[in-house]
C-alpha cells in the first residue's frame, strides 16, 4: 500500500511538472510568433515604402551614343522621380534576340525597349509593347510626322506604340572639292550622279562612286533610294512583289553602272574614301560621317529624280530608333512617365550635347542649334521628304531575299532580268 502511494504520488507530481512545462513553452511559441509576425510586417511595410518612392527602370537600348545621350540626362529624371534607371546597350542583332525572348516571359526584365523602325511590324503584332495612348502618353504635333509615324500600328493610323527616339535618314555625302572640279551643282536626279561619276573615273582615274553591295540590309538600303527615284515600289497594295518591273530593271542597271566606275565598299571605307578625296560620292546614314559638329563630308538630301526632267519622289530611307514601353513591365506608370521625359523637346536638346539625334521640328529649328550643327536644316528636310521600308512583320526575310539577287547582279552571276525575276518569285513565297 506504501508503494502504491509512493508511485501514485510521483505519477501526480511528473503530470504536473509536464503540464506547466507545456503551459510555458506555448506561451513562448505564441509570444515569439507575435513578435516575428510584427517584425516581418514592420519590414514588408519598409519595404513598400522604399519601392514606392525608389522605384527601377531598366532599358534595353542600342549601344553607342544612344545610350550616352540617355546617360547624361537621365539623373534629372531619377532624382525628381526617387527612381534609378538602368540601360543596357546591345548591338542590334542582340537586342531584338533578347527582347524578343524576355518578350515571352510573364514578369518581363525590360522596362522600355528600342527598336530600330523595321522592327515596329513584327514588335507590334506580336504584342511586345504596351498601348502608349492607353497609358496617357500624347504624341504632341511637334515631332515629325514621318517619325511619329513609325510608331503607330497599323503604320501611321493606328494607336501609339512607340515614339520616335533617334531621327536618323539617309542623305547623300559628297567630296567637295572632286565634286566642284566636274559639276557646278550637287545632283538632282541619278542621271547627273551617273554622268558625274563617269567623269571623275574617266578624267581624275577615280572612284566616282561607292555602293554598299553587301549581301542583306546593306545592299537593299543602298539600292531603294534609287528604285524610288525610278518610280518603283518592292509591294503593290495587295502585297505582291513589285521589284521584277521597269523601275526595277532600270534601277539596278543604273546601280551596276554605279559600280562600273566606282567601288563596293563596307562602311569604314565608304567614309574614308568619300571624306578624304578617293571617292566623290555615296549615300550613308549622318552617324557615319557626321560627329557632333563637325562633318568628314557635304551633304544633301538624296537625288530625287531618275532623269533630270523626270517626276521627282521621296527617296530618303528613314531609319528611326523607336522608344515604349514592354507589355510585360511590372512598372509601366513610371516607364511611360520616363519616354515622355526623353523623348521631350528640353530633353532632346540636351542629348544633342551628347550624340543624341533630334526627332522633334522645334529641335531641328532651334536657332542656336542650327547654327552649331549646320547638317540640321538638311537633315529635317530629309526626314520630312523620306520613305518608310514597308511595313510587314516579315519585312528581315524579304530583304534577305532581294540582297541576295541583288548581290548576284552586281556579281555578275545572274543578268539583271534574271535577279529581279527571282527577287520577285522569292519575296512572294515569304508572303504566302
Amino acid at each position: 500500500m506504501r508503494k502504491r502511494i509512493v508511485i501514485m504520488l510521483s505519477l501526480t507530481l511528473a503530470a504536473s511538472i509536464f503540464t506547466g512545462c507545456q503551459s510555458n513553452t506555448q506561451s513562448g511559441a505564441q509570444s515569439n510568433g507575435q513578435s516575428t509576425n510584427q517584425t516581418n510586417s514592420e519590414s514588408n511595410s519598409s519595404a513598400n515604402n522604399q519601392s514606392k518612392s525608389e522605384g527601377k527602370l531598366v532599358v534595353a537600348a542600342r549601344g553607342g551614343s544612344h545610350v550616352a545621350a540617355m546617360e547624361a540626362v537621365k539623373a534629372e529624371f531619377e532624382q525628381a522621380h526617387h527612381a534609378k534607371i538602368e540601360i543596357i546597350g546591345l548591338e542590334a542583332a542582340d537586342l531584338k534576340q533578347k527582347i524578343s525572348l524576355d518578350a515571352k516571359n510573364k514578369n518581363g526584365a525590360y522596362d522600355l525597349i528600342m527598336a530600330d523602325d523595321p522592327w515596329m511590324p513584327e514588335f507590334s503584332e506580336a504584342g511586345i509593347f504596351a498601348n502608349l495612348s492607353e497609358l496617357g502618353v500624347e504624341a504632341d504635333a511637334d515631332f515629325e510626322e514621318s517619325s511619329l509615324a513609325l510608331g503607330k500600328h497599323p503604320y501611321g493610323t493606328g494607336d501609339l506604340y512607340a515614339l520616335p527616339f533617334s531621327g536618323n535618314v539617309q542623305l547623300f555625302f559628297y567630296n567637295k572639292q572632286l565634286l566642284d572640279s566636274y559639276s557646278e551643282e550637287v545632283p538632282q536626279s541619278w542621271e547627273e550622279v551617273l554622268e558625274i561619276a563617269n567623269k571623275v573615273h574617266a578624267e581624275g582615274g577615280l572612284t566616282g562612286y561607292v555602293i554598299r553591295g553587301q549581301q542583306g540590309n546593306p545592299i537593299v538600303s543602298d539600292f531603294l533610294p534609287i528604285f524610288w527615284a525610278y518610280g518603283g515600289q518592292v509591294f503593290d497594295e495587295n502585297w505582291s512583289a513589285q521589284v521584277d518591273s521597269e523601275a526595277g530593271r532600270q534601277a539596278l542597271d543604273t546601280y551596276s553602272k554605279l559600280l562600273a566606275v566606282g567601288a563596293n565598299y563596307e562602311t569604314t571605307d565608304i567614309v574614308s574614301s568619300v571624306s578624304e578625296g578617293r571617292a566623290a560620292m555615296a549615300l550613308g546614314w549622318p552617324s557615319w560621317f557626321i560627329t557632333g559638329e563637325t562633318a568628314s563630308a557635304e551633304y544633301a538630301p538624296i537625288p530625287s529624280k531618275a532623269t533630270a526632267d523626270g517626276q521627282a519622289a521621296s527617296t530618303g530611307m528613314i531609319g528611326n530608333w523607336m522608344m515604349g514601353v514592354t507589355a510585360n513591365s511590372q512598372n509601366q506608370e513610371l516607364a511611360a512617365d520616363f519616354l515622355s521625359f526623353i523623348t521631350s523637346s528640353e530633353t532632346q536638346k540636351k542629348m544633342v550635347e551628347h550624340g543624341g539625334v533630334p526627332t522633334r521640328k522645334s529641335v531641328y529649328l532651334d536657332s542656336e542649334l542650327a547654327a552649331k550643327y549646320k547638317h540640321f536644316p538638311v537633315q529635317l528636310e530629309a526626314l520630312q521628304n523620306s520613305v518608310a521600308r514597308p511595313r510587314t512583320a516579315k519585312w528581315s526575310r524579304v530583304e534577305e531575299a532581294l540582297g541576295v539577287e541583288l548581290s548576284a547582279a552586281i556579281a555578275g552571276t545572274k543578268s539583271i532580268e534574271a535577279a529581279l525575276a527571282d527577287a520577285n518569285e522569292a519575296i512572294n513565297q515569304i508572303m504566302q
